[in-house]
């Protein structure tokens, strides 16, 4: 008879799930196939095995937390920033002054070789300690997990140890996630991080002394293996039972999972078993930690082990298929869009909506209100400074003025989290390095100036331009576009979309789409609904609008189709084209009933007038910068009136 499942108590805590154990860097090839001494680029990752559960923990809708530590510097101010945007609790991730933040090097060679080198010589997450978190913190969790690497040296043992006692003192569940590393117990030269098994009598014995503590344990048949001391994995689970009353949760790769809850039965599909989905392998690591955060979700949420299993199995199914731990892991709405049509998607990686999923509820930031600044313009400062008689090397000096000013509007009106900037990286690189990692939303052109059809800056591939480009750098795209244009332009536009779009998905940045129409006998407002509603057919869901003024019957319409086809959009910003003030002010009525507009873009309004005036020596610095403040802070509050009446 297969058991069934024991309920979670129903609790008012503030987490979840709390965990403890690695916190590190991961380092992973980019090169699929290499050998890691050919490798030449890494992506930059948080990992370890408890950070991975934690953040997919959090992304399945549980509120998760994490105990450990990092080190004073950038690596560890790195986890510490990417744990917040992940949604878990850093409160109890404790900075360690003396010890350096782990770090991971990974390849991945073909689906069975996965060559990988742990720094971990006195690292920081291996120093925690019983000061590092107190009774009350480990009580305000439904669940208590700790990963087997944190029972591997002495001082990780005791705190560890004394964190269950604490759980078990205020009825906190506990689980662990075996997690064995031989490499990291010892067993291996130091550079093999791969094996993944190696009997040891001595790791045996030193787990089986915590492993009565537990009320769930989770593990590969080799990590069962070496937690019960047998090669043979139903001898293995029954060594373990005779010690503990766990619930015991087996990973059994291609053959699904499975639950054993009591005796432990002759054959291990007598189990609560869930078979696995079937997709393609591209790397196995990160996979056990997605399955084990799937199953929190259903075991914590009382939804049976059936069900659980079922979240774990698909969890570990999409990670494998990806690049990465933690980033690979899925959000709720992906896991539960891929369990609906698990059927249909044989290859989870090549799969557009999973993809697309995969992508926008990944994302952190929502801005809600946006000012925006833009001067990204090349051409028309370029045509300024020829009228002007001023030498182009001015414009950089320009830029970093008007930057000036709009810092200074946004610290005199408290607009943090509400402002921001379009530059350009030819002539306000400085800028732009200024602003990366503020609070300033950014954007930058990747267009060629003026191009129909569009061609990218320097006619050089967007691959190659985003390479080098910060990930919170926003793409912003100006096409000059109809959904009526002569067929060869439109398809050769199409094209170049398409491109861009593939590019940002890959790289990993929001982009934002920028459409001006041509004179055409329709509005405005119907050309822009038409090419909206061609480039979703395309294929392409961009994560931004920037859309001229129109009428509001138009902004009605394109708010619904946008929200309607891409409900994850981040939003819609209106631009200016040079339109004077008072008529921008009108126009900004049209959009105060859209629910994704959520501010405007706009430049020369703000900036032509003063900036000729600079260029030409009419003005000074000072005078410039006050101008040009004056301006930005009337267009806000031209917008907010609007938005109001």
């Amino acid at each position: 008879m297969k058991p069934e499942t024991k309920p979670m108590p129903t609790s008012t805590q503030k987490f979840d799930l709390v965990c403890i154990g690695r916190a590190g860097v991961d380092f992973y090839a980019e090169q699929v196939g290499a050998r890691l001494e050919d490798v030449g680029s890494f992506a930059k990752y948080i990992g370890g095995s408890s950070t991975n559960i934690a953040c997919c923990s959090s992304r399945m809708g549980l509120k998760s937390a994490l105990i450990t530590r990092v080190g004073n510097e950038h690596m560890g101010q790195f986890i510490r920033e990417q744990l917040q945007r992940e949604g878990v609790d850093t409160s109890h991730v404790i900075t360690d002054p003396e010890r350096l933040t782990a770090l991971v090097v990974l390849g991945i060679k073909d689906k069975d070789t996965f060559p990988l080198i742990f720094y971990r010589e006195n690292c920081a997450d291996m120093a925690i300690s019983t000061d590092d978190f107190d009774e009350s913190f480990i009580a305000s969790a439904k669940a208590l997990l700790i990963t087997g690497t944190h029972f591997s040296s002495e001082q990780v043992y005791k705190t560890s140890r004394h964190a269950l006692k604490l759980a078990k003192q205020n009825k906190v569940k506990t689980v662990i996630d075996i997690d064995y590393r031989p490499v990291l117990w010892g067993l291996t030269s130091k550079g093999d991080g791969e094996t993944r098994f190696i009997a040891s009598d001595s790791v045996t014995k030193h787990l089986q002394t915590i492993l009565p503590e537990f009320d769930l344990i989770v593990g590969t048949e080799e990590e069962i293996h070496i937690a019960g001391g047998s090669t043979d994995t139903v001898q293995a689970m029954r060594n373990i039972r005779n010690i503990s009353n766990a619930v015991l949760v087996l990973k059994r790769g291609p053959y699904g999972a499975s639950v054993y809850e009591g005796d432990i039965p002759a054959h291990l599909d007598d189990g609560v078993t869930v078979q696995g989905v079937n997709v393609d392998v591209l790397n196995v690591l990160g996979a056990g930690d997605a399955f084990i955060s799937g199953f929190l979700r259903g075991w914590i949420n009382n939804e049976g082990y059936e069900q659980a299993l079922r979240y774990a199995n698909a969890c570990g199914a999409l990670v494998v298929s990806r690049h990465g731990c933690t980033p690979a892991m899925p959000t709720r709405e992906e896991l539960d869009y891929y369990l609906a049509n698990s059927e249909n998607i044989p290859k989870p990686d090549q799969d557009a909506e999973l993809n697309y999923l995969h992508r926008v509820t990944t994302q952190s930031n929502s801005w809600q209100s946006l000012y925006i600044h833009a001067f990204d313009h090349r051409v028309q400062f370029e045509e300024m400074a020829q009228v002007a008689n001023a030498p182009l090397s001015r414009i950089p000096e320009l830029k970093k003025l008007l930057f000036d000013a709009t810092n200074r509007v946004v610290e005199q009106h408290n607009l943090q989290g509400s402002s921001g900037l379009l530059c350009d990286g030819k002539f306000g690189q400085n800028v732009l390095n200024a602003a990366t990692g503020s609070e300033l939303w950014i954007g930058r052109p990747v267009e060629q100036p003026k191009s129909i059809p569009i061609e990218f800056e320097n006619g050089q591939s967007i691959g190659t331009i985003l390479e080098t480009w910060p990930l919170d750098h926003i793409v912003k795209c100006l096409v000059f576009y109809s959904a009526a244009d002569e067929e060869s332009l439109r398809v050769r536009q199409d094209a170049k979309m398409l491109e861009l779009y593939d590019a940002c998905c890959h790289s990993q940045h929001e982009l934002l789409l920028e459409l001006i129409p041509p004179e055409e006998a329709i509005s405005v407002g119907e050309s822009l609904f038409n090419s909206i509603t061609h480039i979703f057919a395309l294929g392409i869901r961009p994560d931004w609008w920037k859309l001229p003024c129109m009428d509001t019957e138009w902004v009605t319409k394109i708010d619904a189709l946008i929200a309607q086809t891409t409900p994850h959009c981040k939003g819609i910003v209106v631009l200016g084209l040079d339109a004077p003030s008072d008529e921008l002010a009108t126009g900004f009525k049209a959009f105060r009933e859209a629910k994704l507009v959520r501010g405007f873009a706009v430049g020369r309004t703000i900036f032509g007038q003063a900036a000729r005036a600079w260029l030409a020596g009419d003005i000074d610095d000072a005078q410039l910068t006050s101008q040009v403040a004056d301006n930005y802070a009337e267009v806000i509050q031209a917008w907010r009136t609007a938005m109001q009446s």
